[in-house]
């Protein structure tokens, strides 16, 4: 028998949002979030993701052959919560304009050092994105260990102002989170 490690913070956001909403509009095994996986040894550790979104300024260790990595780093001097700053926005923007990438192998598995602060700020502007509610997504946050509700607010704040006029096409980021079983799409 071998045991499955997980990653700090690490869940799957689809089903997370079922503990809120009657239906989720992210398949469960979709989107992954949580922590770095250097130690992790195989994919399953992270749910098996067809690609992995690093958020981190670092790169990823490469022992987990198979999986593509797109790398959005954030510049740590930024308040990466303030999302009112233009260079958070763009930051934000990139991060969820990879995600709607065409040829994008799902699921993604999204992660910073810790998966709470960069990584609850993109997942948060990427379930806003779709128009899951405010209050489901500060709620999907607060499953992170350390999580700040004042912080998660005032980004979603920033988000929620930001988004009618994003260069983001917001259609092809829903395609993208909502379609698909989980699987490559």
């Amino acid at each position: 028998m071998s045991a499955t490690f997980r990653p700090a913070n690490y869940r799957d956001v689809g089903e997370m949002l079922g503990l809120w909403l009657d239906v989720s509009p992210i398949p469960a095994g979709r989107l992954l979030r949580g922590g770095r996986f250097d130690l992790m040894t195989t994919a399953s550790d992270l749910g098996f993701p067809g690609t992995i979104l690093n958020l981190r300024r670092g790169a990823d260790p490469g022992h987990l052959t198979g999986i593509k990595v797109v790398h959005v780093a954030a510049e740590d001097e930024i308040e990466n919560y303030d999302t009112r700053q233009r260079r958070v926005r763009s930051w934000i923007g990139k991060a969820l304009s990879s995600l709607a990438a065409p040829a994008l192998p799902w699921p993604v598995y999204v992660h910073c050092t810790s998966g709470r602060d960069r990584t609850g700020v993109v997942i948060a502007a990427a379930l806003l994105a779709i128009d899951v509610p405010p209050q489901v997504v500060a709620e999907e946050y607060m499953l992170s260990d350390g999580a700040d509700r004042i912080a998660i607010d005032r980004a979603i704040e920033g988000i929620l102002e930001w988004l009618p006029s994003a260069e983001i096409d917001r259609a092809t980021l829903r395609g993208a989170l909502t379609s698909g079983s989980g699987g490559s799409s």
